[in-house]
């Protein structure tokens, strides 16, 4: 009797160490699953053009989903002229919360560029910071860019 009480003492300990480590593994961590909701953005920046620097904002919505997938709209606004705009593409989270987002934005259906983003999350995964890496035109020409984009989770997907 007296061994069965000191293993299930054991057993109950076991389970409470478990318990106690697994909640601090994932706080200090980031994951895919985690990051799958419903965003807010906000984009902000310059083109660099032969030219001289030209403006760019934008605000929109976007959806990751478990895997990675991200589609979403957007209005822009870049040197004064306005279009409404689709996007999709991928994400991917590094446990140490950074990572990078490739998306392919569309306007009226024809590809108009190729955005791929170093990300950061904060506060717990609720909030996302970008800066643009790189943006292709559709010729394969890059277009010199400092943006840096805020987004915030409006909804969760768990």
């Amino acid at each position: 009797m007296k061994r069965a009480i000191h293993f299930l003492l054991f057993g109950v300990i076991l389970l409470a160490a478990f318990g106690a480590v697994a909640p601090s593994v994932r706080a200090n961590g980031c994951t895919m699953r985690d990051a799958a909701g419903q965003y807010g953005f906000t984009l902000t920046g310059v083109l660099i053009t032969p030219t001289g620097a030209v403006p760019a904002a934008a605000v929109g919505r976007a959806t990751v989903d478990a895997i990675g997938n991200v589609t979403g709209t957007e209005a822009r606004n870049v040197g004064g002229g306005y279009a409404d705009e689709t996007l999709s593409g991928t994400l991917t989270v590094n446990p140490d919360c950074t990572g990078s987002m490739t998306l392919n934005i569309y306007q009226g259906g024809q590809l108009v560029r190729t955005s791929v983003l170093s990300i950061v999350f904060v506060n717990n995964q609720q909030e996302l910071r970008m800066v643009q890496k790189s943006l292709t035109l559709p010729n394969n020409v890059s277009v010199p860019a400092v943006i840096t984009v805020d987004a915030k989770k409006t909804f969760s997907d768990q």
